[in-house]
């Protein structure tokens, strides 16, 4: 690398530049503030991890997305986390340890080895909360509500919910017996939503089988209708596949009457990025952005590889997407501009309005300089013996 060329960031990473870097950590804030008000407590979960732990119990595509590395202290291989659920998961079971319902919300740089689509960065910003130890629907809907209210707060506009249960799907493919491969083939097929390949892998299937019913499923996403449509496929089929579509109509018809400006839909192919989860699965998506921009859903399971089975729930997000697709109001950041004079009572200005404004100094360098260029709105001059802020002219 030449000195020319050694300010270049390798593909899919960027600095953050203000004011930009203002308003993510901006909505950072309000999203941790808005979590910490629902009784979700804040942790700091570390970078990097062996990889045992970051990939226990959810699946491969998660290490696909992991940079590995190896412990020069140990020799063992480490992992830069790609997603902080697994992690808070650990925290829960291992080091908490906590009886009863335990809710912890976590925001911080995830790391990928490719972009998850083609605009997005290999460094998102993810927040999240997980809520453990209950496997009620009524923690499922705390999780989507709140999940729903970190939207408001970001001010994103004509917010569409999907609702999806994975259990759905892993009944159906479980009763129809395909070998690995097939699965495997199945599973992507849907989650890409691609109903020719699962024509073709499925086209076999004698009417009224589960891999039938799969195919037929692949078709059916929309509002209330679609549920009705799935009910249909799914008559006649196991009594756990009615109680699946009972809880997703009953938890969107909460929802409707909590959250109106809210369309809801469901999409029973709907299942990229769940290899983890178990049950009710629900992703969030704006006009103008073809990937979900939050999501989340049930995952029981993780926790037994840690030494201790907890129910839970959660949604993670990318701040960084969501300052870009909001209508958040922006915030002035403008500062007062101080002169560098030696005097006393201008210190003790400077200090007292520190305690609620900005202040910028002016240095011996900055003589003759606009103070609207370094971002500066007011300053302060002398009048008589004191002090006072006055709007730059």
């Amino acid at each position: 690398m030449t000195v020319s060329d050694r300010w270049l960031l390798p593909d899919g990473v960027a600095d953050i530049l203000p004011p930009l870097a203002g308003q993510i950590e901006s909505l950072r804030r309000d999203v941790m503030d808005t979590c910490q008000r629902w009784g979700y407590q804040l942790v700091i979960p570390p970078l990097i991890e062996y990889l045992e732990s970051l990939f226990t119990g959810t699946g491969h595509d998660l290490e696909l997305q992991t940079f590995k590395l190896t412990d020069q202290l140990t020799g063992r291989m480490m992992g830069v986390r790609a997603d902080m659920t697994p992690q808070a998961a650990r925290i829960d079971a291992h080091t908490l340890g906590q009886e009863g319902i335990t809710r912890l919300c976590y925001a911080g740089h995830v790391l990928h080895t490719r972009p998850k689509h083609m605009l997005a960065g290999r460094t998102p910003i993810q927040a999240g909360c997980e809520l453990f130890g209950s496997a009620s629907e009524a923690a499922d809907l705390e999780i989507i509500s709140l999940m729903l209210e970190t939207l408001r707060v970001a001010g994103l506009p004509g917010v569409h919910l999907d609702l999806a249960h994975v259990s759905i799907y892993e009944s159906l493919i479980g009763e129809a017996g395909f070998d690995r491969d097939t699965s495997a083939a199945i599973f992507d097929a849907m989650g890409r939503k691609s109903v020719p390949e699962l024509d073709q892998l499925l086209g076999d299937c004698a009417s009224g089988s589960a891999g039938a019913r799969l195919r037929e499923l692949a078709r059916v996403n929309g509002g209330p209708e679609a549920l009705t449509e799935a009910r249909r496929i799914l008559d006649g089929a196991s009594d756990s596949l009615g109680t699946a579509l009972d809880q997703l109509g009953r938890v969107a018809e909460k929802l409707e009457k909590d959250y109106p400006e809210v369309s809801f839909g469901f999409d029973f192919c709907e299942l990229r990025g769940y290899n983890y989860h178990t049950g009710l699965v629900f992703a969030a998506y704006v006009p103008g952005c073809g990937d979900s921009i939050a999501k989340g859903g049930r995952y029981d399971s993780i926790g037994s590889d840690f030494g201790r089975a907890r129910p839970a729930t959660g949604f993670s997000l990318d701040i960084g997407a969501l300052v870009t697709l909001g209508r958040r109001p922006a915030r002035s950041g403008k500062a007062v501009w101080a002169p560098a004079d030696n005097d006393a009572e201008l210190e003790q200005v400077v200090s007292e309005l520190r305690l609620t404004d900005a202040v910028v100094r002016a240095l011996p360098e900055d003589n003759g300089v606009d103070p609207s260029t370094r971002g500066c709105d007011r300053e302060l001059v002398k009048q008589g013996s004191h002090w006072v802020v006055q709007t730059l002219g």
